[in-house]
């Protein structure tokens, strides 16, 4: 039962860890890339979009939107997709203090309280989302696009 769990959660694992890629998304969905324009075909295995391209192109060479709003422009149905991404924020930190402990107990040297007194400083990694993409869509097709660098 261990052994199995253990093949399982690591298949979990590394199946999560795959890149999703303007390929891999074509290999998915194989129907809705021979659907294509052969010049719509040609910007999504490079990963690119241009305007008037419909909603499949961009989900096969951009992926999934992390965010999905409906509305409407100037009497048309639009859609805007959002791309977010985990961006690294560094910093340094000062920590310490002056601390008093409990009772060592039997594992110490001895029986009686303790103090302790510990300063530090270092880098903290924390991760932030950052809006990496958006594409607006009018009546279902691209009307602009931007993308960070």
């Amino acid at each position: 039962m261990k052994t199995l769990f253990a093949v399982v959660s690591t298949a979990i694992m590394l199946a999560s860890c795959v890149p999703s890629t303007p390929q891999a998304r074509i290999a998915q969905s194989p129907q809705m890339f021979t659907n294509l324009s052969s010049k719509h075909k040609a910007l999504v295995e490079q990963g690119q979009i241009s305007r008037g391209m419909t909603p499949d192109a961009v989900y096969l060479a951009w992926g999934t939107p992390s965010n999905t709003l409906l509305g409407s422009f100037k009497g048309q149905e639009s859609e805007l997709w959002d791309y977010v991404a985990s961006r690294p924020v560094y910093t340094s930190n000062f920590f310490g203090g002056f601390g008093h402990g409990g009772y060592r107990g039997n594992h110490g040297r001895g029986y009686g309280r303790y103090s302790a007194v510990g300063f530090g400083l270092g880098p903290e990694i924390s991760y932030v989302p950052s809006r990496m993409a958006t594409v607006w869509f009018l009546s279902h097709r691209v009307d602009s696009w931007e993308r960070q660098r």
